[in-house]
């Protein structure tokens, strides 16, 4: 199926790794010319490089810190000037620390917000007044299911998501009229270099062994096992696609059915071993 994005210019956030490195990949094989972001150069440089020498698309590579209103503004005016547009934005920068509510910090709470959630303010911002001049465009956010779904170490994510998704939809009803349209998208845990993080965390806050816990963490999920990046970016590009346009103030989760948060059925599983031995 022809996704109808050839010759679209697309905003990615967050994209030297992970998920943001495979939604611009996805979006170059479908024919758009990207404009990356993220805060380490070398890195972002080396994706914008790759992805151009295999697709022939125009990839171009911004550093930017979006925890900071400057950086975000020339992220998007550097792309808007480069490509005579912007068609679509994909927010995907930024994670919020985990944690309870007696260990997390100031700072941890700030962090959460700063880049999770005020990124996306930022980046929708300065990205709005092109897509109003030019008569329509796209938003998609990278947000996550913790923001609809209850977890005790997931209360710092679990408000920057919720934050964001509240964002999306009233974004949404404010600006359909202006052709600008807007879908949230709700990963589950993905296979990314956070993971092995998390995992790290799982095994400490449960004191169980790190293959434990990376064994256990999964069963949250009914299809037993946790996302790839090529999924959500396939997604992305989906929801990208002027097919899906009226596909808008919409939420899709991607996380294989998980009803339970991770943390709690990874603790469950893990007291009862403890018990058992």
């Amino acid at each position: 199926m022809d996704l109808g994005l050839k010759g679209k210019k697309a905003l990615v956030t967050g994209a030297s790794e992970g998920i943001g490195k495979a939604i611009a990949w996805a979006l170059a094989n479908e024919g758009c010319d990207v404009a990356i972001c993220a805060r380490r150069k070398g890195p972002l440089e080396e994706v914008a490089n790759e992805i151009a020498k295999e697709t022939k698309r125009d990839i171009i590579a911004i550093p930017a810190d979006l925890t900071k209103a400057e950086d975000a503004q020339n992220f998007v005016d550097t792309a808007a000037k480069h490509f005579g547009r912007v068609d679509i934005l994909v927010n995907n920068a930024g994670s919020a620390p985990g944690g309870l509510m007696e260990t997390l910090t100031e700072e941890d709470w700030a962090q959460a917000l700063q880049l999770k959630f005020m990124g996306y303010v930022r980046c929708i911002r300065y990205a709005l007044p092109y897509m109003k001049k030019q008569g329509g465009g796209r938003v998609v956010n990278l947000i996550g299911n913790d923001g609809n779904k209850h977890s005790f170490w997931e209360i710092a994510p679990g408000a920057a998501n919720a934050a964001g998704q509240n964002l999306t939809l009233s974004l949404a009803g404010q600006y359909g009229k202006d052709g600008i349209t807007f879908v949230a998208i709700n990963p589950g845990p993905v296979d990314t270099e956070r993971w092995n993080g998390m995992i790290r965390n799982i095994s400490k806050n449960w004191d169980i062994p790190y293959d434990e816990a990376e064994r256990l963490a999964p069963n949250s999920i009914p299809l037993g096992r946790i996302a790839r990046p090529d999924e959500c970016a396939t997604l992305v590009a989906m929801l990208a696609s002027p097919l899906t346009y009226f596909v808008n103030g919409t939420m899709i989760e991607i996380d294989g059915g998980q009803q339970k948060p991770l943390m709690d059925v990874s603790r469950s599983k893990a007291s009862s071993k403890k018990a058992a031995t």
